[in-house]
């Protein structure tokens, strides 16, 4: 198990728990955790072991969103780094928050929060990226940072309308008022709700479904895939993309063993690894690091 400061990183049986852990702060977040978080995402995509993730919070609260120990300071640059005056060096200055969902984005392993109370700010920002949440019933949800006199973070301005849609978007983040789960399942934000002590059981319930019966590789392409295209304006791109990937996932050894496997009536015994058997020309998107 890998040792962190403000997150537990414990696998068992192919499933990764991630828990934020600062709970006497109700796990709110800081700039440490967010490179911790960003440390177990690059380790986590690394280790063949792991298939799924799930992401949860430690005592009463998923997180309260950025602690704001640093008072009036506490979302000022210039403040925080003594300094002043001038522009910005914007190819640096990046939103922390951003930081760590677009490495979410990147992750070639699905991420499944499990929402087991407050999640607002950034701790609601920071559940977009993942692939599926479910929350405790009496969890609390908001994109508060109108009230706080900022603006969304986490590229939420792009991933919250593609998750929930526009108009819904539009009046939580204007708002910025907390609302209940019941209202975040209605409004398309999380996929269903449980009793607090049953929420960690079916997520490790959905957890297996993928862990047991699917190729890494073909998960990890097909989250990329599926958030990719999201942003494409014609179904052409799509259609490219994806007899690409057909033709090379086509002639591997998993499609081989899934067929087989379901011929056979047995469970399949995949052998791809999603950090090293990724086809040529993958990502097949622009990158910082590609540009």
């Amino acid at each position: 198990m890998l040792d962190f400061e403000t997150l537990r990183y414990e696998v068992d049986e192919g499933i990764l728990t991630l828990t934020l852990h600062r709970p006497d702060r109700l796990n709110a977040f800081t700039d440490t955790m967010a490179e911790e978080l960003i440390s177990a995402l690059d380790a986590a995509d690394a280790d063949d072991a792991i298939r799924v993730i799930i992401v949860t919070g430690a005592g009463r609260a998923f997180c309260a969103g950025a602690d704001l120990g640093k008072g009036a300071a506490t979302f000022d640059y210039d403040a925080q780094t003594g300094t002043s005056g001038g522009a910005p060096d914007w190819t640096q200055l990046r939103d922390t928050g951003g930081k760590v969902t677009l490495r979410m984005f990147a992750c070639h392993k699905p991420m499944i929060a499990a929402i087991n109370g407050p999640a607002v700010g950034v701790g609601a920002t920071m559940t977009l990226p993942m692939d599926i949440r479910i929350a405790a019933d009496t969890a609390r949800m908001g994109f508060v940072f109108c009230r706080r006199g900022i603006v969304p973070d986490g590229a939420a301005s792009w991933l919250l309308p593609k998750v929930v849609g526009l108009p819904q978007s539009l009046e939580w983040v204007l708002s910025g008022r907390v609302f209940s789960a019941e209202e975040g399942k209605a409004g398309g934000l999380l996929r269903s709700l449980h009793p607090a002590d049953e929420l960690m059981k079916v997520a490790r319930e959905l957890a297996r479904e993928i862990a047991d019966n699917t190729s890494a590789v073909s998960v990890a392409l097909s989250r990329q895939m599926l958030w990719h295209m999201a942003g494409e304006s014609h179904p052409w791109r799509a259609h490219e993309i994806e007899s690409q990937a057909i033709y090379w996932t086509g002639r591997s050894a998993d499609a081989k063993e899934g067929v087989m496997s379901f011929i056979e009536k047995r469970p399949p015994a995949f052998t791809l690894s999603s950090a090293t058997d990724m086809p040529a020309g993958y990502p097949w998107w622009p990158t910082p690091e590609k540009d």
